[in-house]
């Protein structure tokens, strides 16, 4: 007789990136690997989502995050989903993610999360060979001289004049997987309304295009505040909404936007082992 296990998940979304939380902090789960997150994300067959958030007991911080995206990898950090789990946690939190430790405050129906230090290093971002990673000497098709900056995962930002022009669903993927990105790159494109506000669309790593990025926010407001044309506090606006990003004088980043619970569910966990 086969035995069987049923697994609660929560549904939630920051700006309409959402995320399908599974909170295994005092009920442990079986080990989740590529497969069981592309089909848990899977939006035909599965829950459906743009990435997999796993909860998990930390022995650095008050709990751990881990993220999965749709294509089953695991990244370092998820700017929107780290205000959804703050959201969902309902008090202040040390959050260990595989991109460092964050800190995460609940605010009204949001949260403001310290996304800590930008890194502008070509190793680190990272890059296949050095160059500046404030003005590189690079292009595809139209976009051109774009800048580099990991926030916790990697993005290249490009300023173009309209960014609802800009093809993203055909370049996106051109770029993501570029050589010059040996663990691929989320690919921002944003125009600079004034000093104090951005609009911007995002191709994700491993999920494509997305209502909202809210690591691309902060690597396109920095990318910005770095090359002089914006202030060191941004609303950055996103197909889903908005989003405050602030550059602090101690280096950190703090981002501050809405979440939101959608719906609670269970499912039998053989049926996507």
């Amino acid at each position: 007789m086969r035995r069987t296990m049923r697994v609660d998940f929560i549904k939630m979304h920051g700006l309409g990136n959402d995320f399908v939380v599974l909170d295994a902090r005092t009920r442990p789960l079986p080990a989740i690997d590529a497969p069981v997150a592309r089909a848990l994300a899977d939006r035909r067959t599965g829950i459906g989502c743009d990435q997999l958030i796993l909860l998990e007991a930390s022995k650095s911080a008050d709990f751990r995050m881990r993220i999965f995206n749709q294509d089953g990898t695991e990244v370092g950090a998820c700017g929107n989903a780290s205000r959804a789990v703050a959201l969902l946690h309902g008090a202040a939190a040390r959050v260990e993610t595989a991109g460092g430790v964050i800190a995460v405050e609940p605010i009204g129906t949001g949260a403001s999360v310290d996304m800590g230090e930008p890194r502008f290093d070509w190793e680190a971002i990272p890059l296949a060979y050095g160059m500046d990673t404030a003005v590189m000497p690079v292009g595809w098709e139209t976009l051109d001289q774009p800048g580099a900056v990991n926030v916790g995962n990697p993005h290249v930002i490009f300023f173009v004049e309209d960014t609802d022009a800009v093809p993203l669903e055909t370049i996106g993927p051109q770029i993501e997987t570029d050589p010059l990105f040996p663990e691929r790159v989320n690919v921002n494109v944003a125009t600079i309304l004034d000093r104090r506000h951005i609009r911007l669309r995002v191709w994700e790593r491993g999920a494509g295009i997305t209502r909202a990025c809210g690591t691309g926010a902060c690597a396109t407001a920095v990318h910005a505040m770095r090359r002089g044309l914006a202030e060191r506090e941004v609303t950055v606006t996103l197909p889903g909404g908005d989003l405050v990003i602030a550059w602090g004088d101690d280096n950190r980043i703090r981002m501050t936007g809405p979440a939101a619970e959608a719906y609670r569910g269970s499912f039998e966990w053989d049926d996507f082992a």
